[in-house]
């Protein structure tokens, strides 16, 4: 029993990374209360430490702690994902004006957003329910405290409150859910859970129904994290009431931790393995067409993400939607639940990590210059500062999925999944959508380039940091749109996990 713990410990190195980050954190903001910078140093170490171990688990695929944990490729392309992101985060905090202000203890913000990046892979690798809430949980509390945590700002305050309202009630229905699955089946692990669920679903009667509302109360939890319509109704408000930074971070990393726990529940929970669905399709629950709720899903949830980011004015509230609408992109790759249809989703998020954060802090920057989000303000940037406004537009394409950027790659995987398995209303609608969303990216285009300025202040100078900041984001952007085999590649070996626990 001792050698299998130390064994599972082994294993469970970078999230113990992290929680000494954490407690370190903590410590080195009480010493050194008016210097947030030495925390900052920590936390960004400790980032860095933690994905140099994630790196070092390259093929491994082990359960860990009685099946708690998994540690396997496709836990391995999301902590990846969530920690390049918190790495990128901590330097976009570092020259954040909103964040440092004269006065303002930022020690605590760093040791939240470590917190809140364990929480976050927790939820890549989890694999039993119970693992799973919890993991939820501690990202949701972190996230609350940071979306209010310029308190002075007037929208501040109002975006925490509902980001606690909207998450208290997904999560209170997503532990229900779980306590009826747990009472039908008797097991919280997802994978003895699969082996029981085909007996309980042959019952049917109060037996079926009960589970059925179980799978629906649990995919509430899921919807929530990943600002699903009709779970979205907190993002808009979080979004742009939220430093800037926060908002980046929780419209890619909280967002790529949810799908990685909605990937694997859906995908070991509710296929038929005897049935050869180990490599897509459903199995489980045949009565309820889960293919086709999933698939109405995704169409309300970039329809209505791109349809009301027509009408914002404010460029973080406009991202915000995007960010909703590019939910709805993902969740076409949930409907066909192949190895293709998941591996374009892993694809999709590694790329939508560089233009959309690549997007979030160009927005930043010109914020902290001229105090304003509005895209008003946005005229004339072009002449103001042109490689701001270059990178800007650059970004803004690859969201709509315009080649040669690496949106166009994401986009074009997905689309080819749906196509190749039957989808192709599906994917006539995402590509619609991606029409819409054009309309409203080329609005910002056109008033940075197209619109004189007028009285909208002078020349906007981006520093040596910042400048190589955005480079870091805007050429793997440029050069995954060119040369995509690597990571499409990783992509696709980092699916091949299913079936075993």
């Amino acid at each position: 029993m001792t050698e299998q713990l130390l064994n599972d410990l082994s294993l469970f190195q970078p999230e113990l990374a992290l929680t000494t980050t954490l407690l370190a954190a903590i410590v080195v903001d009480l010493i050194f209360r008016r210097h947030g910078m030495v925390t900052a140093a920590v936390a960004l170490a400790g980032l860095v430490v933690s994905g140099a171990l994630v790196l070092a688990q390259s093929g491994v695929q082990a359960s860990i702690f009685n099946n708690m944990l998994a540690v396997d490729p496709l836990a391995y392309y999301f902590k990846l994902v969530i920690l390049l992101s918190a790495i990128l985060i901590t330097v976009f905090s570092l020259h954040s004006a909103e964040l440092n202000t004269p006065g303002r203890k930022v020690g605590e913000y760093y040791a939240l957003l470590v917190g809140l990046s364990l929480g976050l892979v927790l939820m890549a690798g989890a694999s039993n329910l119970l693992m799973m809430y919890l993991a939820l949980e501690l990202s949701s509390i972190s996230s609350y405290i940071l979306s209010g945590y310029t308190r002075e700002a007037p929208d501040s305050s109002e975006a925490s409150l509902k980001y606690v309202i909207f998450g208290a009630l997904s999560s209170g229905l997503m532990v229900y859910g779980i306590s009826i699955l747990y009472g039908l089946t008797g097991s919280l692990d997802i994978y003895t859970i699969n082996t029981v669920l085909p007996q309980v679903a042959a019952k049917g009667g109060s037996a079926g129904f009960a589970l059925l509302i179980s799978a629906l109360l649990i995919l509430v939890g899921f919807g929530y994290k990943i600002s699903a319509v009709p779970f979205h109704f907190w993002a808009p408000d979080v979004y742009e009431g939220a430093p800037i930074t926060i908002t980046a971070f929780l419209s890619v990393a909280s967002k790529a931790a949810g799908f990685a726990m909605l990937l694997r529940f859906l995908k070991v929970t509710f296929i038929d393995t005897s049935a050869g669905a180990a490599v897509g399709g459903w199995g489980i629950l045949p009565a309820v067409d889960w293919v086709s709720l999933i698939a109405v899903l995704a169409v309300l949830t970039m329809t209505i993400g791109n349809l009301i980011a027509v009408w914002q004015n404010n460029l973080k509230r406009l991202l915000a939607y995007s960010s909703i609408a590019h939910a709805g992109y993902m969740l076409m790759g949930v409907v066909v639940l192949s190895n293709d249809g998941v591996s374009a989703i892993l694809l999709y998020f590694l790329i939508y990590l560089f233009m959309n954060l690549g997007a979030f802090y160009v927005v930043m920057v010109v914020a902290d210059r001229t105090g304003s989000e509005d895209i008003e303000d946005y005229k004339g940037l072009g002449s103001r500062t042109p490689f701001l406004a270059v990178a800007l537009a650059i970004f803004l394409i690859s969201l709509t999925g315009l080649p040669p950027t690496a949106g166009f790659i994401g986009k074009l995987y997905l689309f080819a999944a749906l196509i190749n398995h039957g989808w192709m209303w599906l994917a006539i609608v995402g590509a619609l959508n991606s029409v819409i969303a054009l309309y409203y990216y080329v609005r910002v285009i056109r008033n940075m380039f197209l619109r004189a300025d007028g009285q909208r202040g002078g020349t906007i100078i981006a520093g040596r940091l910042q400048v190589l900041t955005v480079l870091v984001l805007l050429v793997p952007t440029l050069l995954f749109g060119l040369y995509f085999t690597p990571i499409v590649e990783l992509a696709q070996a980092s699916v091949k996990i299913f079936g075993t626990p």
